[in-house]
């Protein structure tokens, strides 16, 4: 079903169970980087490695004490351990676990959003070669323009999303790094080798220079390509509903056995997934705006990024998670109809090609100016219902002293406007 939402992977990426797992595995590689050192014991290790473990419930009845998460977390994983938990946590400062955890679930997120893109990629691929020859009215300012095809159309969506591809694999890059620094980045009890360590192990690049926290402008990125995925969804969904209104009719959102379009009108088909991914987009730009103002943060670290954070973290990463396999499945059960494109193409009599009769006018000798002064001139006659355009031309002296019978017929003609289709297509899916 087009508005069935199965995807549990990214809710269970930022369920609390998860959150806290990441902390945990920070800490236990943290532990092995000081035991290689000497500072633990290898039978404290084993012991931390085999007892470590932790209860949401637990971590949540101390939080109510203590009004620190991350002293929660120490405190249950502690009461699990017993005395050799004094090695956890060593050298080590909140922003520490947090920062580069999140980083870990920032690439894990990634890694679904990605490959929602190039599910939605495959879709459009389809879409593009099905309808590339299906010729259709191209539109600026709402207006009809010149001729284009669907498929033009499938293929455009198809290069904004692989750029999309491309910035989300960037972002990914740009938030895999982590912090293990200590209390303002200098490394005061805890030597820079344990840093390296713990995060080649765990898939993270150290940062060159840190404070308390990871700077934010990293976090500001990533979100930020996450709007433009859910701006470029929303162009998408804007020009389905566009073609899906009643004057127009030219693409449809499928419209299931059972759906029902309004509680007042039986008659109703509305393009309501469209719709919904249109809302959708603004809160994720919200989101955006917010890893912004997260970025100047006071002196070496602040908390009030901290907030901002628990939200948009699982938020905006669900959100488009879900926007591009909601936005997957409404391409590939789209509904087009080629009967209607061509009747639109239609709709004008004729005033289309009216940059082609431009043309030839200026190729027998006329300045721009006098040849779209000639054939302005008709073109006003057709909106105002008194022909149609290749009829007026015909009896026009200025333009039948110019141009045969026969060469203003030749304007008249479909191909040109699809005779690189094929040359743009190499180039879009080469």
């Amino acid at each position: 079903m087009i508005e069935r939402y199965t995807r549990k992977e990214m809710a269970r990426i930022w369920e609390p169970e998860n959150r806290f797992r990441k902390w945990l595995d920070v800490e236990i590689e943290v532990c092995r980087a000081w035991h290689k050192k000497g500072r633990i014991p290898e039978r404290a290790l084993k012991r931390i490695v085999r007892r470590a473990r932790f209860d949401v419930k637990r971590i949540e009845e101390i939080e109510r004490t203590v009004k620190h998460d991350v002293i929660a977390f120490l405190t249950c994983v502690a009461e699990n351990v017993g005395a050799d938990s004094r090695y956890i946590h060593m050298g080590l400062t909140s922003s520490d676990i947090i920062d580069t955890s999140f980083a870990l679930l920032l690439r894990e997120a990634s890694g679904l959003i990605i490959r929602d893109i190039r599910d939605l990629l495959k879709v459009l691929k389809r879409k593009a070669f099905e309808y590339k020859d299906t010729i259709m009215i191209g539109r600026s300012h709402g207006i009809h323009a010149e001729p284009i095809t669907f498929g033009l159309k499938m293929a455009l969506w198809y290069d904004e999303m692989r750029r999309n591809l491309e910035r989300m694999v960037r972002a990914r890059e740009i938030i895999s790094y982590g912090k293990l620094s200590g209390a303002v980045g200098t490394y005061s009890t805890i030597d820079p080798s344990i840093e390296r360590y713990v995060l080649r192990r765990l898939g993270l690049k150290p940062c060159n220079i840190s404070t308390q926290v990871v700077q934010r402008d990293r976090h500001a990125e990533y979100f930020s390509t996450l709007a433009l995925i859910a701006t470029s969804i929303e162009r998408f969904a804007v020009e389905i509903r566009h073609l899906q209104r009643t004057e127009v009719l030219e693409a449809e959102e499928p419209f299931t056995r059972g759906q029902k379009g309004s509680s007042a009108m039986p008659h109703k088909r509305n393009p309501i997934l469209s719709e919904n991914l249109t809302g959708l987009a603004r809160l994720v730009r919200g989101y955006a705006q917010s890893a912004m103002e997260n970025i100047p943060l006071w002196h070496e670290r602040d908390i009030s990024h901290s907030s901002v954070e628990r939200v948009i973290g699982p938020d905006a990463n669900i959100l488009v998670d879900f926007m591009l396999v909601r936005f997957t499945n409404l391409v590939r059960d789209l509904v087009v109809y080629p009967e209607n494109m061509r009747k639109n193409l239609e709709r004008l009599r004729g005033l289309i090609f009216s940059q082609r009769v431009l043309l030839r006018l200026i190729d027998k000798g006329l300045t721009r100016e006098e040849a779209y002064r000639i054939v302005q001139r008709n073109a006003m006659k057709v909106w105002e219902g008194k022909g149609d355009f290749k009829g007026l031309l015909v009896k026009d002296r200025d333009v039948m002293d110019r141009l045969s019978r026969r060469e203003i017929e030749g304007c008249f003609d479909y191909k040109p406007y699809t005779r690189h289709v094929d040359y743009i297509f190499r180039r879009v899916f080469a």
